[in-house]
């Protein structure tokens, strides 16, 4: 269902406009009525509508003003607008479409099919952006969502890697401060649903918080695993105003869906790598939540009750990395044996081997291509899946879930593993072949796959003929032979479009490919 605001400083026509259309037929709901821009910016703010329809002329702050104002604040975010106006004011509604209104009507013409024309049109566009929204998100989710896993994990190598990948996803981090909160969602009706019936339920509800979140600042949302989730809020922003934001949404979101969840706010960090500060703060913030007080912040706990409530991951987090992307079962059951160890000599570790547990199951998901899938499928035969880890409550039973969940998926592990080698080379020839024209280092490409430089390389070695240098340099000196040959390009130009850094370079490396310069190529008989 859609949600229109109404704004006019005659009640009459937001009496009209009211009674107008039958909205419920066209899927619409009524949020509200505001006699100026000022109480209409104050409803956006808080109920967030998809449509507005506003006059031009009002007192303290006019249509055009509400606009502006709006487009500032939300950018792709705003609502869709439909300008009232009267004929003296039609210059002004003209000004109107430079910021982007959908559309404007003349008041003493309007009529229900005029305005029902121009709301199905609002309608479409809205429909529209979702509909390119989902397919960019489909798209890049599984990327994405292993970047972000990456980054709340600190699995970066540095901070070169963490550009590359950012840039290549298309996600900003320009931003003064970011601050790292994390959900667990709950509902009472979902419990004895169907396990697909209850994913629909809550992949639903992040969607929705995603979107809610986005109204409020810039912000990111990943989903750790079916039921928990973490919210990156980028910018400065009081601890009582993000917990404000977090309340808002769950109201909006136990309206929609009947689920609730309980939030943890980690510490405001000035850097995007110090995320994974700020997310291991609202890990340990978020075991003090309950439904009483659903949102606790890291700030407000004393400093003996953080120290014992996550579980920190950095000393295996390069052999936890390696395991999960090179199918590695020996080194994921050494880290298992570890911590497993550790555990069981401190009783009372309860929270922080249920944390580690955690986060070995979030980086499986995330870091393991088909993630989700395959922890369902290895553990279908159990009554909450992998899920199960969160029934658990002392050190044994945590210790236990691990040592299955390590025998299980090194199974899987030593079955994948060469064919997933040998697919990652196909795969990087195919992004090689696709980016032929740009610059292709090693720590480029293997950026873009989120693997490190030296995996790649030893992969090159063992799955090509040729080392990873050696294949890009045939690839492009065979693509610039085909350009030399068309006779429209000089050296140089063929050079440059290829990515070298001079034409000397290119020279050099062609000759060593083929024997000949670039000059001698140019110069052979064409049959």
């Amino acid at each position: 269902m859609y949600t229109l605001l109404i704004v006019d400083d005659e009640p009459l026509v937001q009496v009209g406009v009211r009674s107008m259309l039958n909205w419920n037929k066209l899927d619409i709901e009524i949020t509200g009525t505001a006699a100026n821009g000022r109480v209409a910016l104050d409803i956006i703010e808080e109920k967030h509508p998809d449509i507005v329809i506003t006059d031009i002329k009002m007192p303290v702050i006019d249509g055009l003003e509400l606009v502006r104002e709006c487009k500032e604040r939300y950018n792709d975010e705003a609502p869709h607008f439909i300008i009232l106006t009267s004929y003296e004011d039609f210059q002004f509604a003209r000004r109107a479409i430079v910021y982007g209104v959908s559309d404007y009507l003349i008041k003493l013409e309007l009529s229900p099919k005029l305005l029902e024309d121009a709301v199905l049109r609002v309608i479409e566009d809205i429909q529209k952006k979702q509909a390119v929204r989902t397919s960019e998100r489909s798209l890049a989710a599984p990327f994405r969502d292993k970047f972000f896993i990456k980054l709340l994990n600190d699995l970066f190598e540095n901070e070169e890697q963490f550009e590359l990948q950012s840039r290549e996803l298309g996600l900003s981090f320009d931003h003064p401060a970011f601050t790292c909160c994390v959900g667990c969602l709950s509902g009472s009706g979902t419990d004895g649903m169907p396990y697909d019936r209850q994913l629909s339920v809550y992949s639903s509800t992040v969607s929705m918080i995603k979107e809610l979140s986005e109204k409020y600042m810039p912000s990111h949302c990943i989903a750790l695993d079916m039921r928990h989730f973490a919210l990156i809020f980028c910018g400065k922003a009081e601890n009582e105003r993000l917990s404000e934001i977090l309340e808002n949404i769950r109201e909006s979101v136990f309206k929609y869906y009947k689920v609730t969840f309980t939030c943890g706010i980690g510490s405001e960090e000035e850097t995007p790598l110090l995320i994974s500060e700020s997310y291991r703060g609202a890990r340990m913030a978020l075991v003090h939540a309950n439904e009483s007080v659903p949102v606790v912040s890291i700030e407000t706990l004393p400093t003996d009750r953080h120290s014992h409530s996550s579980f920190n991951m950095s000393l295996f987090k390069d052999s936890l990395t390696k395991a999960f992307e090179e199918y590695d079962s020996e080194e994921l059951l050494k880290v298992i044996d570890s911590l497993s160890s550790l555990f069981l000599e401190h009783q009372n570790g309860y929270v922080q081997a249920l944390d580690a547990a955690s986060n070995i199951l979030y980086m499986a998901l995330s870091l393991i291509p088909d993630g989700n899938d395959l922890l369902s499928d290895i553990f279908k035969d159990d009554p909450d899946g992998y899920r199960s880890l969160y029934r658990l409550n002392t050190v044994e039973q945590t210790v236990r879930w691990l040592s299955d969940f390590g025998r299980r998926m090194g199974t899987v592990f030593d079955e994948r593993r060469n064919d997933h080698k040998n697919h990652i080379v196909i795969n990087v020839k195919k992004y090689i072949a696709e980016h032929i024209r740009e610059r292709l280092v090693l720590d480029k490409v293997a950026a873009a796959f989120g693997i490190s430089p030296n995996y790649l390389s030893q992969l090159f070695g063992k799955y090509s003929d040729m080392g990873f240098s050696e294949y890009v340099n045939s690839c492009k000196i065979k693509k610039s032979k085909e350009l030399l040959a068309t006779g429209q390009y000089k050296v140089y130009e063929v050079a440059d479009l290829l990515g070298y850094e001079s034409s000397f370079y290119f020279s050099k490396v062609f000759k060593k490919v083929e024997g000949i310069s670039p000059t001698d190529f140019l110069n052979l008989p064409r049959g």
